[in-house]
């Protein structure tokens, strides 16, 4: 029988939903997974991408930084974390977090360096402070650029979360170890058309909130 169907006759069967190891449940892991790792990406990334696109310090060193991040396979420093934290979700979720800091970084970075720098000097001509300068100029018109970058990050973390179940954790990345385990590869397409499905929403999402970011700077 061809692997679609068979997939879509898995979801069609509304025992397979519900439960701790149900559809409803595994996508809630999956887009709470993503959904963290992206917040505390954030945190890390965007005050310290306003500061170097604000100042121009430590510019060269970030840059450097973040390219060698992007360069580090994925499954290498989750096995990395894994043995430094043991088995679970914190040692995975600690590695994505550490993965989709760059791309946010870069994008607010640039973000902030891109405004125009007679903007920015009539900006301090009005007697403005410095944190005003950032807050109130360089925050607004670099924040499509930010979202971009949220947007990037996001997708990233959507399509590689499922790599939290390699370590005992959650997500839909449980519907594809186990399929690989028992070559059930159905069961693996199943896990990979929810995961589209989720990377779709969020697109929807954050491409909804560029176009309303847009209109209001435009306002």
């Amino acid at each position: 029988m061809n692997f679609f169907v068979e997939a879509f006759m898995w979801l069609a069967d509304s025992a397979n939903w519900w439960g701790s190891d149900g559809v409803f449940t595994r996508v809630l892991e999956h887009a709470g997974y993503s959904l963290l790792c992206l917040l505390a990406a954030s945190l890390l990334a965007i005050p310290l991408g306003l500061y170097i696109g604000h100042t121009g310090r430590l510019r060269s060193l970030v840059i450097l930084s973040t390219g060698s991040l992007r360069a580090i396979p994925t499954l290498g420093l989750l096995s990395l974390f894994g043995l430094l934290l043991g088995i679970g979700a914190q040692a995975p979720l600690l590695a994505l977090v550490v993965l989709a800091t760059p791309t946010i970084l870069a994008g607010t970075y640039a973000g902030v360096e891109s405004v125009n720098p007679q903007t920015v000097d009539a900006a301090y001509a009005q007697g403005m402070t410095s944190w005003q300068v950032l807050w109130k100029v360089q925050f607004p018109l670099a924040s499509g650029l930010i979202l971009g970058s949220l947007r990037s990050a996001m997708l990233q973390l959507v399509s590689t979360v499922t790599l939290v179940a390699y370590l005992g954790g959650g997500g839909l990345g449980r519907y594809l170890f186990r399929g690989l385990g028992t070559q059930n590869y159905s069961l693996m397409l199943v896990a990979s058309l929810l995961v589209i499905v989720i990377a779709i929403f969020f697109e929807g999402v954050f491409a909804q909130l560029q176009r309303v970011n847009k209109r209001k700077i435009h306002i």
